[in-house]
């Protein structure tokens, strides 16, 4: 299972990277709608939520539950892609122009070490106890890797629906 969950979550970052490294700076920067982030604020969001890798290493406990009770709940609310979400403040991206290398360097480093982590043969079983993700509370290891695929599969999608618009949109 923790095979397919490494693969999944590979693939989730390489169509991440892809897509906001098929961007040029101003395609990165540019707002495709009212109300939308630009591509470069999703990067520089999911950048901010994959810290997670500190939570992961950190302070954990035997789990008094079962320890994948919160995966398919996390999937149904970030798989559904008629609602929309709102970003607790300490991941919410910046408003500044974002640099795409630098976004780009960062992501690849923190998602190899969220890939490393999930190979690493640590027992998933664990409860983290560094944070607590709202309504839910804290999360076993691997339910924090689910959250992470679902996370970015999420914003994934957002960012093909941006792509698509600057298409649209740019000359």
């Amino acid at each position: 299972m923790q095979d397919s969950l490494s693969r999944a979550l590979e693939n989730a970052f390489d169509e991440l990277l892809v897509a906001l490294s098929s961007l040029d700076q101003e395609e990165l920067n540019t707002v495709p709608f009212k109300g939308s982030w630009t591509a470069g604020q999703v990067g520089d969001h999911l950048h901010r939520s994959y810290d997670v890798v500190e939570c992961l290493t950190g302070r954990t406990e035997t789990t008094q539950r079962d320890p994948g009770a919160y995966i398919a709940p996390l999937s149904e609310q970030f798989l559904n892609f008629e609602i929309k979400m709102q970003s607790p403040d300490f991941i919410l991206p910046t408003d500044e122009p974002v640099e795409k290398e630098q976004l780009l360097n960062g992501l690849k480093r923190r998602t190899s070490a969220i890939l490393d982590f999930a190979v690493s043969g640590a027992d998933m079983t664990l409860t983290c106890l560094d944070f607590e993700l709202p309504t839910l509370g804290t999360l076993t290891r691997n339910e924090w890797l689910n959250f992470v695929l679902v996370h970015t599969m999420r914003h994934n999608y957002q960012l093909a629906n941006i792509m698509h618009r600057l298409d649209n949109t740019l000359p």
